[in-house]
């Protein structure tokens, strides 16, 4: 991953798009917070947005799951990036499963514009299907990291967000009380039920 933190705007180089995906529980944010620190470090003008709406441990923070924080800016669309965006050198998305498809056209504008784009968010929503535009996002990127969280019913590796609730629309802010991470024969065996 050296390559990718040592090119930045400031140097001339080309901007790109770097998606950071996974089930939740996986770490995505923890990996996002960790490349924009080292970016900070560098002297890179880093800003950072999050969807508005995922106020889960706090409005102005992109946070992890281990409670390592960073700020950000909350939006309601991502087309209000490009106005917020500024001179940027770096240019962080958390939760990117809950913005609309035009963030795909958002995140190539920018890269195109020499930015620095890094991405973070679930590639499958809790019925193991594409969520959003993170596909998409995954088409464009120059780089893809995918994590893996650890399937809590036996040990392997997991890459499916299992809800535990009954509840059927897409979009479900929680927690552990309402998702667990699970590999795909525990994900299997659990929709079954």
């Amino acid at each position: 991953m050296e390559f990718l933190e040592n090119s930045s705007a400031r140097s001339g180089t080309r901007g790109s798009v770097e998606v950071i995906t996974g089930s939740m529980f996986s770490g995505k944010t923890e990996e996002l917070i960790r490349r924009l620190r080292r970016a900070q470090f560098a002297g890179l003008k880093v800003v950072i947005f999050k969807p508005a709406l995922d106020k889960r441990y706090s409005e102005t923070r992109i946070v992890s799951h281990d409670e390592t924080s960073i700020v950000s800016t909350p939006v309601d669309h991502a087309s209000s990036i490009l106005l917020l965006a500024g001179d940027a050198d770096v240019i962080a998305i958390d939760e990117a499963q809950f913005f609309d498809n035009s963030l795909v056209e958002v995140c190539s504008q920018l890269a195109d514009n020499g930015t620095r784009i890094i991405v973070a968010g679930l590639d499958m929503d809790f019925m193991g299907k594409p969520f959003g535009p993170v596909p998409g996002l995954l088409a464009i990127a120059e780089h893809v990291t995918k994590v893996h969280a650890i399937c809590t019913r036996c040990g392997n590796l997991a890459q499916y967000s299992y809800r535990k609730s009954d509840e059927s629309q897409v979009v479900l802010l929680g927690e552990k009380n309402i998702y667990e991470p699970l590999c795909r024969r525990c994900y299997n065996a659990a929709i079954k039920k």
